[in-house]
């Protein structure tokens, strides 16, 4: 094999050809840099070493088992393993496609060099080199491990089970097997049957109007509270701050036990607080109600978190220089105008971010319905699908698993979450100081 290049451009296919052919080929042959060459064929060696092992799972995965009802339940096929295992697979496949291009955009770099300069590197700069970049090669590599196998895997065999019959009665591994079924789960749910399609209506609405609703009560509500400690000059405004802070210390899951407790319909303290003081003849039906139970959420959300925003807006309100409100006040500008033309929008504008990632929160604010309603009450449809009056697809979710076993359904529910919230934290992502100063 002709191993000279010429430095002119023209042998840039010769070496990417050879680079393609096998790992480090390219390294070995015809830039001297042995020790690169190496380390690319012997992971090259080891992947084709396992080939067969990865058709299999591959196979697995595409076909998830077949049913066997003559051998023991626990020899049977198990196609949710299967599934897992070649999601794993198809990830390991992905990190060794992607060391592959390096290597052959490694190669075709260094002929860049060779060009320019006219002349190979030593093999002590060779060394150098692979050494300068191997520490943070090193040091990242743990974390893009863990993020492959312990979040883009998840997401998507989470995702995938949208596309498979994952369900109870007649599709629970390892008793029975699992089939791919295409998109028939996304048309059921949108249109294809009527009974769950009208029930993810109701609970998307509501989870789009609990979203709204919640970010905006505890943000004006703290905001509010933040302006009337700043403005009333309260001499022991800092043990009211303290005292506000309370419902936002306390555990989230203790709060909405308790007040499921006090709004009981039947023992509840405040029905029978209410009823002694002759204030009504009859319980309230507080949590019982599907509108009354809508209502108290937003209500007892409110409670537990707007002092997390009051906070929030007092160290915002302490940036806005005093002389602004000087001016405004020789100016003749009420206390109204200034709050409405001052400190509202240098406040919005320091904390929209921080809305908009209240509002992916309380989409997905499990805590706040499930510890207080429990997705209660029933409703006419949550029989069958056991979505609740109260349920927000989130808690939805959770009782489509460990209620009904509805897998599949429940993984539709996730993949509609993910597309409508992911735009969301993009955006904000995108907003962070840490990622503009990281922009080029």
């Amino acid at each position: 094999m002709n191993t000279k290049l010429n430095t002119d451009g023209s042998s840039k296919k010769k070496v990417l050809i050879t680079s393609i052919i096998f790992m480090g080929l390219s390294h070995s042959i015809y830039f001297k840099q042995y020790v690169k060459g190496i380390l690319y064929a012997l992971m090259e060696i080891l992947f084709l070493i396992f080939i067969p092992s990865i058709i299999g799972k591959i196979t697995d995965m595409i076909t998830l088992g077949s049913p066997q009802p003559n051998i023991p339940v626990k020899l049977r096929d198990n196609s949710i393993f299967m599934l897992i295992d070649g999601v794993m697979i198809l990830a390991i496949v992905a990190i060794f496609v992607a060391i592959y291009v390096i290597s052959v955009r490694g190669a075709l770099q260094e002929y860049k060099e060779f060009c320019i300069n006219k002349q190979f590197k030593s093999n002590k700069d060779s060394i150098k080199n692979i050494e300068g970049k191997a520490f943070p090669i090193m040091g990242l590599a743990p974390s893009v491990v863990l993020v492959v196998f312990f979040v883009l895997v998840p997401l998507v065999f989470s995702a995938l089970v949208a596309f498979t019959n994952y369900s109870a009665p007649n599709n629970i591994p390892p008793n029975n097997t699992v089939d791919w079924v295409g998109f028939d789960n996304f048309a059921a749910m949108f249109g294809g049957n009527a009974t769950w399609t009208a029930a993810f209506g109701r609970v998307a609405v509501w989870t789009l109007v609990w979203g709204i609703l919640a970010t905006v009560t505890c943000y004006f509500g703290g905001m509010i509270m933040a302006v009337v400690l700043h403005e009333s000059k309260i001499k022991f405004a800092p043990v009211f701050r303290t005292i506000f802070i309370l419902p936002y210390a306390v555990p989230s899951v203790v709060s909405m036990l308790v007040w499921k407790n006090l709004l009981n319909g039947s023992f509840g303290v405040v029905n029978r607080t209410l009823m002694q003081w002759g204030l009504i003849n009859s319980p309230i039906p507080w949590l019982s109600d599907p509108t009354m139970a809508k209502f108290v959420c937003v209500l007892i959300n409110l409670w537990a978190g707007f002092p997390y925003f009051m906070m929030l807006t007092t160290g915002t309100m302490t940036a806005i220089s005093e002389d602004v409100y000087e001016a405004a006040r020789i100016d003749g500008a009420s206390k109204f105008y200034i709050f409405k033309k001052i400190t509202l929008p240098l406040v919005l504008y320091q904390t929209m971010p921080l809305i908009i990632m209240s509002f992916t929160h309380n989409i997905n604010n499990f805590g706040a319905i499930f510890f207080l309603t429990g997705g209660d009450p029933v409703v006419a449809d949550t029989t069958s699908t056991s979505a609740g009056g109260t349920d927000i697809l989130v808690t939805w979710i959770y009782n489509l698993t460990v209620n009904l076993l509805k897998y599949n359904y429940a993984s539709v529910l996730a993949v509609m979450i993910f597309i409508v919230l992911a735009p969301f934290a993009i955006w904000q992502f995108r907003k962070t100081k840490s990622y503009k100063e990281g922009e080029v």
